[in-house]
């Protein structure tokens, strides 16, 4: 299909390095972009189990949800005194609360009433004066001392200061709320690190949370995590990024509890090196008539689940938005511009043109597709931002900078407005909520917005029902088109055991490491048939 040897860390083709030394803002590329920091080659096979075994399940909650660093809210979420977020992560659940009027009076509970368990709240709330339990009325100050007990004479022995709420670590950073249950953690900053120091151009807290997706997604948190964490996928699953995206020529980064990938826009994939260079078609739309860049075959919508396939000779064959066949010449399709084709659409989208908008005056592509960025910042940007489009690298501008701070946190760099957060769905292995928050500019300086109400998909709902993400849902129609097949298959390995690339998924062998290290664990312990076992 591709090339695949060439003896480096990458495709053939221009290095991400060189990139940056052909920037036209070349001398305004932040350092953090250039620090160089490739994990040493090696093996990396990990244990299928650790994606769907109850016992491994069991032990992330003991020693990772129990002892991590984790984002639990955004403070916007807590604007007043009594305001309080809900954060829940397997079987634990926290009430992360505003006590006061102070920045730093925010704390996090053990949600659960310590006379008989019941939660103590569900969901999300405002303004509340004392946190009171719903099945007995014992309730808690804002500031977790013991507030009431019914019939208080009935309990003896509970003294008021035994009875205050158990607490979570709290920790601020660019917004947002972290908790740890771990009383003995160091703090959020020295977790950290020099992360900080990545999110230097639009820092987060000059943002705000203006679109919230949580989808169940019937896969276990750390198997959708790592569908975002490379893109080695794009040549199989997005074919509609190769043209505009060094896919293959990403560069990847490790640091101390977060990783880096960069992958080059405005440059085409190096698996289309020795393709030919098709040309556009009049009458091409970006959702529902699109040429394969690898086999130059059109994918027509004929209507919904129905997609026509024109080879090169012009012979239509038809497929349903899986890539099933139906009838024609053409017995195989590619599942994914199918789905992009004839599945659910984005309403409103379906005319748009294809446009890869490269210039035909001799600009580079990469400077051209910057300046239009530039532009489009001296519109929406406000003055208190601090930040002159013409002083950002295009770099910064048009690059794919995806983080991933250990262990499930995935904010992009720079202007590119995503972050992601991945959980397991209670207490089941076999599937996560997978949140999209964009972040986008404040437009005061005094005050963010008030943050995006959250858009809950179930696991049967469509990515293109979150109206709010635009044309981002397809990207992430398709690939859940991938994850349910990889949930079932990792039980189906013969070997019992996955293996990771080198280079192209250092971001997921970095993961890894930590998370052995994490749960104090040895993967070749566990393929050599050591059982699992909790050791607190």
């Amino acid at each position: 299909m591709t090339e695949t040897l060439t003896g480096t860390d990458r495709s053939a083709g221009i290095s991400y390095e060189e990139l940056l030394d052909a920037d036209s803002r070349t001398d305004r590329v932040p350092a953090h972009l250039r620090a160089a920091s490739p994990m040493p080659a090696g093996d990396m096979r990990v244990p299928a189990a650790v994606y769907h075994s109850r016992a491994f399940h069991d032990l992330e909650v003991e020693l990772l949800w129990k002892k991590v660093w984790q984002l639990a809210c955004h403070e916007d979420e807590l604007r007043g005194v009594g305001d309080y977020v809900v954060y829940d992560i397997a079987d634990l659940s926290y009430l992360i609360v505003r006590t006061g009027e102070g920045a730093d009076d925010i704390s996090a509970y053990r949600n659960a009433c310590l006379h008989r368990g019941r939660k103590l709240r569900e969901c999300d709330g405002h303004g509340a004066k004392v946190l009171r339990c719903a099945f007995h009325g014992w309730s808690w100050r804002l500031d977790g001392s013991l507030n009431e007990i019914p019939c208080q004479w009935d309990f003896p022995t509970v003294e008021a200061d035994d009875y205050g709420l158990p607490r979570a670590q709290v920790g601020r950073y660019g917004g947002f709320v972290f908790i740890n249950p771990d009383p003995e953690a160091a703090p959020l900053a020295d977790f950290l690190g020099s992360f900080p120091d990545t999110q230097t151009t639009l820092p987060m807290e000059n943002r705000y949370v203006a679109v919230h997706v949580a989808k169940v997604m019937p896969v276990n948190w750390k198997a959708c995590q790592e569908a975002f964490m490379e893109a080695y996928h794009v040549v199989a699953t997005h074919p509609t990024l190769m043209e505009t995206m060094g896919d293959a020529n990403s560069r990847y980064d490790v640091f101390e509890n977060y990783s880096r990938a960069i992958s080059p826009n405005s440059t085409r994939s190096p698996h289309l090196a020795n393709k030919p260079a098709y040309e556009p078609w009049p009458d091409g739309k970006q959702f529902c008539r699109y040429r394969h860049p690898m086999s130059g075959f059109i994918y027509e919508r004929a209507d919904d689940d129905v997609v026509h396939v024109i080879d090169n000779d012009g012979n239509v064959s038809v497929f349903n938005s899986d890539g099933v066949w139906v009838s024609g010449p053409i017995t195989q399709a590619d599942p994914h511009l199918c789905l992009w084709i004839g599945g659910p659409q984005v309403p409103g989208f379906e005319t748009v043109p294809v446009s890869i908008n490269q210039p035909d005056d001799g600009t580079p592509w990469r400077e051209y597709s910057a300046d239009m960025r530039r532009e489009e910042l001296r519109r929406t940007l406000s003055a208190h931002h601090g930040v002159d489009p013409d002083d950002i690298c295009d770099a910064e501008l048009v690059d794919a900078i995806y983080y991933s701070v250990f262990p499930n946190w995935s904010p992009w760099g720079c202007f590119n407005a995503i972050n992601y957060r991945f959980r397991p769905n209670g207490n089941d292995p076999d599937s996560c909520i997978f949140e999209v928050m964009l972040m986008a500019p404040s437009p005061e300086a005094d005050r963010r917005p008030d943050p995006a109400k959250v858009v809950h998909l179930g696991v049967d709902d469509d990515w293109t029902e979150a109206l709010v993400l635009g044309p981002l849902a397809k990207i992430f129609q398709q690939d859940s088109l991938n994850l349910p097949w990889v949930q079932r298959g990792v039980r189906n390995i013969e070997s019992g055991q996955v293996v990771f690339a080198n280079y192209a998924e250092s971001k997921i062998r970095d993961f890894h490491v930590r998370l052995q290290a994490q749960l104090g664990i040895d993967y070749a312990e566990m393929m050599a048939g050591v059982p699992v076992e909790i050791r607190l």
